[in-house]
């Protein structure tokens, strides 16, 4: 598991990661949106992110091929 720390402040989840591609990200639990900030500073927003979903990919041995796989291919998203 890359989680190097997590903060839970009400609805959000914050979680920066240590991975090759991902720096943090951000849920909301009551919109189930994913805010994902890449190692190069992009940002992305994800919508409609199941609260399992981002719970598996916290757990996942590593969550960039989970992101890859489960999240950055699966849902709408816009650049911010």
């Amino acid at each position: 598991m890359a989680i190097k720390k997590e903060i839970i402040e009400g609805t959000k989840i914050f979680n920066e990661i240590d991975s090759s591609n991902l720096k943090k990200t951000e849920y909301d639990t009551a919109t189930k949106k994913v805010i994902v900030e890449f190692k190069n500073g992009t940002r992305y927003e994800y919508s409609d992110v199941p609260h399992k979903t981002y719970t598996q990919f916290r757990m996942s041995e590593s969550q960039g091929k989970f992101f890859n796989s489960n999240i950055g291919r699966t849902f709408k998203y816009v650049k911010l």
